[in-house]
């Protein structure tokens, strides 16, 4: 395979093969960025999440020494946010910050974030002082983010264009409950920067 070709192809290509070692070659070989780079790393990481013992080793363990030696601190940690949607874990303390449950539970406050939604994901420590899993809890608050943000955008485009008593009851609730989902959305997301700033 020719390294003109976009690295994501050439990643694809012995993905398609199963010669998962030349996955790896490619991502290490390529100049890493934002974009595919980042994509054909999130691939290698799906990979070793469907494999297991020395195999899963051979992919994973490598990875993590490319991520752990990038100087993009931004793609580092979204690279490793990237792994765990696949059940791979590349950071070992080195990548995302750490937090205790009383870290979570200030910022939870000062976001004004309802906890229980998170409760429903990620299981926590009894105790205050213990750490949590800070990429389960930037990637769930991610997504309730997106979730809430996807609802509001859903219930404005139902409403039809016109303001004030044009507006059907209905139609004003409805725009009642867009603008909350959309403050929910900026709570939660604001919640998730919060979570990964000492990883700067």
């Amino acid at each position: 395979m020719h390294t003109s070709g976009r690295v994501t192809d050439e990643v694809e290509h012995y993905k398609q093969r199963g010669e998962y070692r030349g996955v790896v070659r490619v991502i290490r070989k390529r100049p890493p960025e934002r974009l595919r780079w980042r994509t054909a790393l999130s691939t290698a990481t799906q990979i070793a999440g469907g494999l297991k013992g020395r195999e899963r080793m051979q992919i994973e363990e490598p990875i993590r020494e490319i991520l752990l030696d990038l100087q993009d601190k931004i793609l580092r940690r979204e690279s490793a946010l990237d792994a765990r949607r696949f059940g791979v874990d590349l950071d070992r303390g080195e990548i995302l910050p750490k937090h205790t449950l009383w870290d979570l539970k200030r910022t939870a406050y000062v976001t004004r974030v309802d906890l229980e939604q998170l409760a429903r994901y990620i299981k926590f420590p009894a105790d205050f002082s213990k750490p949590i899993d800070t990429a389960a809890t930037v990637l769930v608050s991610r997504a309730l983010a997106e979730l809430h943000r996807k609802r509001a955008q859903k219930l404005y485009l139902r409403v039809q264009q016109g303001d004030g008593p044009s507006l059907m009851m209905h139609e004003q609730l409805m725009l009642e409950r867009a603008s909350y989902d959309t403050e929910v959305a900026r709570r939660w997301s604001a919640f998730s920067k919060t979570m990964i700033q000492s990883s700067f």
